[in-house]
């Protein structure tokens, strides 16, 4: 895969003129490392990676260093029952838990609601600097998890908001792209929120571009992501494009950070969870490491 295809990294645009503001994201080897952790069906595979790439899209529009940005969805009479993804300094992650019988029923393309059943979609913002953290709560309803979260920023953010999202599988070859596009917010660029009117014509103009982009654009190898802005905002006045962090697989099982979170269990619970060895056995869900860690 060549280097400047955007791979594995975020790429920010301003179309400033009309007050918007996007991300682009296409995920390759950082995604099919996170899905190689468990043996996961297609069709659940196509969902992770939808998540994946919402949570590099969202979690890229987090300003401060060590902030986080976590995507959890909870179900209950589905076939999946629990997905969680998260991002902090570029580093992704993400775990999905799933009925392998009911999943062995369901169709490549069915709705959130046969994929889950009931449930909603938390999106949690936890900022390090002032130690604050915001959260907002969805319905998991629509076709897709894209849909849900245009939902979110709608109701909690009351941003007008646009979002795209393709996955291509090939074998156990897995690329996944997407877009967001949205107003600016509430006092960025020195600009009033749209309180989501979405009969402005500013935003009118550029959902209606930004609403043609293509799934195999958003997945084409050769198809840098600059270029693909420039196909959809080639007639704007001025657009400004900024590559973000890379983008990498990062998972937080390392003894030091188990020991942090026992150090915060009573002693008569940590006896209970010591094997005869004097360790504790914890399991990783995202990446399926087991590690023993003397507490």
């Amino acid at each position: 895969m060549r280097d400047d295809t955007g791979f594995d990294r975020v790429l920010a645009f301003t179309v400033s003129a009309r007050h918007a503001r996007g991300r682009m994201v296409r995920l390759g080897p950082v995604l099919e490392t996170v899905l190689s952790a468990h043996d996961y069906p297609k069709v659940v595979k196509h969902v992770l990676a939808e998540a994946l790439v919402l949570t590099a899209l969202m979690g890229s529009l987090l300003k401060e260093d060590d902030a986080q940005l976590t995507f959890q969805a909870q179900a209950e009479g589905g076939a999946v029952d629990l997905l969680v993804c998260d991002y902090r300094n570029g580093e992704l992650r993400g775990y999905l838990r799933h009925d392998p019988e009911m999943v062995g029923a369901l169709e490549e393309d069915c709705s959130l609601e046969t994929m889950f059943g009931k449930g909603y979609l938390a999106i949690t913002f936890d900022l390090a600097t002032s130690g604050e953290r915001y959260q907002g709560i969805v319905p998991l309803e629509g076709a897709s998890l894209a849909n849900a979260c245009e939902s979110y920023f709608a109701q909690s953010e009351q941003l007008p908001t646009l979002i795209r999202i393709a996955v291509r599988s090939n074998g156990p070859r897995c690329v996944a792209g997407g877009m967001l596009v949205q107003h600016f917010p509430d006092g960025e660029e020195g600009r009033e929120r749209l309180h989501a009117k979405e009969d402005h014509p500013d935003w009118e103009h550029v959902a209606i571009l930004s609403a043609t982009v293509q799934e195999a654009e958003l997945v084409d190898p050769v198809l840098t992501l600059e270029e693909l802005v420039w196909r959809l905002f080639h007639e704007e006045s001025e657009v400004r494009v900024e590559r973000l962090l890379p983008l990498s697989r990062g998972c937080r099982c390392t003894v030091e950070h188990y020991l942090s979170i026992l150090s915060k269990f009573p002693e008569d619970q940590l006896a209970d969870m010591r094997d005869d060895d004097g360790h504790i056995p914890v399991d990783c869900a995202f990446c399926s490491k087991v590690l023993r860690v003397p507490a």
